[in-house]
């Protein structure tokens, strides 16, 4: 590819970026008007499916994600996942009843797994092996993320509040369809040859064990008791799908999570990690919002306006510190201290603490969160097989995903244990504030070969890992 395309290819990654982080926030903005819409006298019962549908769906496809970028090639994988996001995306906007939404979403979930994931692979291939790592793309990035998080929901309460919350759902549509024809027009990134076999039984297992806990985090203590039969058994059904995929994937020829991965020191403390940074990445978010509402008693419209003061610190830090062309590990140090500071100031919030001041807060908390998003996704491409970089890039999608679930079911539950909601929260972003401290101290372990790093910039393949068993030889182009 020329440097030309390989520019137009990141921005169309971008712009899927853009996307997904769309998607993620402008529904939750319209989910009263639709149920007022569909089923205006049940519809209320139905929410937690709603949102459950969707995350389920994109976190169990991601290990099989991967190994399939691994197998086709990121080209075919990306256009794939985009092409059923959009399919989903129609379909949500014509359903009729909140089941069929329901189940519509979780078409469109499929799609959104590999929004991030899959195009994460796709930008590692697009990175130009002569680049001088500036770290221009790293902030970037951040301004991206910065801003899709800032204008998600104030684009979902415009539709809501003029009666027209299926365009939130067919908006998506035009978008896609231009990213559909950037990817054809200019994405030539081969692939590798030899053996085309996926672990459809690796992938069904991991796939069982994390729909199950993610249901034991959505339901426990609130839908069923921790101690009832059906927490009970999605929790053994959880550890016996685990037990019997680790099994699995030593023995299986192609594993969709290959075991080795697990042996590089960089690739494993960077799914711990992440699975720690995701916990606390829940109680800095989710629970600010229902600490405003419930416990300051402002509407969900100003309360709406509070993650955009977050998203101004995440392309804030792209803008600052990126320049500083910081190793990984220095990068994941800043940005967890950083962090943890912020949520250790959100732990001291009281009844009559400013508004101004939380904002302020935010702003320090998206700063350390910029560090964060992207960092662990470079190391683990920087140490993995190159030929399992598929593979390695989704898995810190899925360690992601899978540790946000259990913070929430920890937050939800310490919540509950409360006197008052302000207490609850307090102890919330304590505990938030104690869990990047933990980060902060795995990151100190993080060595990866060749350092110091390259920034987000740099090629991947520019640093390789310590001697790995040689990838198959590559095919032709895609």
């Amino acid at each position: 590819m020329s440097k030309t395309e390989r520019r137009i290819g990141v921005f169309v990654c971008l712009f899927t970026i853009v996307l997904a982080i769309l998607d993620q926030n402008i529904v939750s903005a319209a989910i009263v008007p639709i149920v007022r819409d569909l089923d205006p006298v049940h519809g209320v019962d139905h929410v937690a499916w709603l949102v459950a549908a969707f995350s389920l769906a994109a976190t169990v496809v991601l290990p099989l994600y991967g190994r399939l970028c691994d197998v086709w090639g990121p080209k075919q994988v990306f256009l794939g996942t985009v092409l059923t996001f959009l399919i989903g995306s129609v379909l949500c906007g014509a359903a009729q009843s909140m089941g069929q939404l329901i189940a519509f979403r979780a078409v469109q979930g499929v799609g959104a797994g590999g929004l991030m994931s899959v195009t994460m692979v796709v930008i590692a291939h697009l990175r130009d092996p002569d680049d001088n790592g500036s770290g221009g793309r790293s902030g970037l990035a951040g301004l991206v993320g910065g801003f899709g998080m800032a204008i998600g929901p104030l684009v979902g309460g415009l539709f809501a509040e003029h009666g027209q919350w299926r365009w939130i759902f067919y908006v998506n549509v035009p978008l896609g369809l231009l990213i559909l024809a950037g990817a054809l027009l200019v994405l030539r990134i081969p692939r590798h040859g030899g053996t085309t076999h996926v672990d459809l039984t690796g992938a069904a297992m991991i796939g069982g064990a994390a729909a199950a806990l993610l249901l034991v985090c959505d339901w426990g203590g609130d839908r069923y008791p921790w101690s009832s039969p059906m927490i009970l058994g999605l929790g053994t059904t959880t550890l016996v799908l685990l037990a019997t995929f680790l099994w699995w994937q030593r023995r299986s020829p192609d594993p969709v999570l290959p075991p080795g991965l697990f042996r590089v020191p960089a690739v494993r403390d960077s799914f711990v990690i992440q699975a720690v940074v995701g916990m606390a990445l829940v109680g800095g978010l989710v629970f600010l919002m229902v600490y405003l509402q419930a416990g300051r008693g402002i509407s969900a419209g100003r309360a709406g306006t509070f993650p955009a003061f977050l998203a101004a610190g995440l392309a804030l830090s792209g803008l600052a510190f990126n320049r500083f062309r910081w190793p990984v590990r220095t990068s994941m140090l800043v940005g967890t201290l950083f962090a943890a500071a912020a949520l250790g100031a959100l732990a001291l919030t009281r009844d009559d603490t400013s508004f101004w001041l939380i904002r302020a807060e935010l702003v320090v908390l998206g700063m350390g969160f910029g560090q964060l998003l992207g960092k662990l996704i470079i190391a683990v491409q920087q140490a993995a097989p190159r030929h399992q970089l598929g593979a390695a890039t989704t898995g810190i999608r899925f360690f992601q995903s899978l540790g946000g679930a259990i913070g929430a079911a920890a937050f939800g539950s310490l919540l509950n244990a409360m006197g008052s909601i302000t207490a609850g929260v307090d102890a919330i972003f304590a505990v938030a504030a104690l869990l990047m401290l933990l980060a902060a101290a795995l990151a100190t372990r993080l060595r990866l070969p060749g350092e110091p790093l390259p920034t987000a910039a740099e090629s991947p393949a520019r640093q390789p890992a310590a001697p790995q068993p040689a990838a198959p030889a590559p095919g032709g182009g895609s």
